[in-house]
């Protein structure tokens, strides 16, 4: 390990797991598509991926809590899977969020983002209770790694290696 490794979005397997096929890593992949979580990951043949992962913004079920979130940005992950190499590529891209009557539209960015980020977003909203007392109406927290991390550790508990690109071909 390199003193920068910390740094790097590159995460490794351990060297005693066993090595799947690359169809097991997409299914290991799509297993993490649950109700309950705020992300999705969908087939992402139409963008040149094999897989894309995603906040669920256009989802009736959540659109609701990013809009009054004020949500004007999200990002995607591009994920494609090389088996002579045993990697998982991945590529975050930016876009931007225009909400019309409380519907999402996504749209690429205006500075098109495309390579690695880490982005958190916060916040609380307040509103006065029938008792006229301050009550929270919703609490919420978009972290990247919220979706980063459960992709990794699926790509790696598969033997795989998940690389994070800037540069180049996804």
């Amino acid at each position: 390990m390199g003193m920068f490794d910390f740094l790097s979005s590159t995460k490794r397997p351990t060297a005693s797991t066993p090595v799947l096929a690359k169809q097991e890593v997409l299914a290991k992949l799509g297993a993490l598509n649950r109700p309950t979580v705020p992300y999705h990951i969908i087939n992402g043949a139409d963008e040149k991926a094999d897989m894309i992962a995603e906040w669920k913004i256009v989802d009736a079920q959540w659109y609701e809590i990013f809009a009054k979130a004020g949500l004007s940005k999200v990002f995607r992950i591009y994920l494609k899977l090389d088996e002579g190499t045993k990697e998982v590529r991945a590529m975050d891209r930016e876009y931007s969020v225009a909400w019309s009557a409380g519907i999402p539209k996504l749209t690429v960015a205006v500075t098109a983002f495309k390579g690695q980020m880490q982005s958190i977003e916060f916040g609380k909203g307040y509103v006065f209770t029938e008792k006229l007392e301050m009550g929270v109406v919703y609490n919420y927290r978009f972290d990247t790694r919220e979706i980063k991390k459960p992709i990794q550790d699926a790509v790696t508990s598969c033997g795989w290696t998940y690389k994070g690109v800037a540069f180049g071909k996804l």
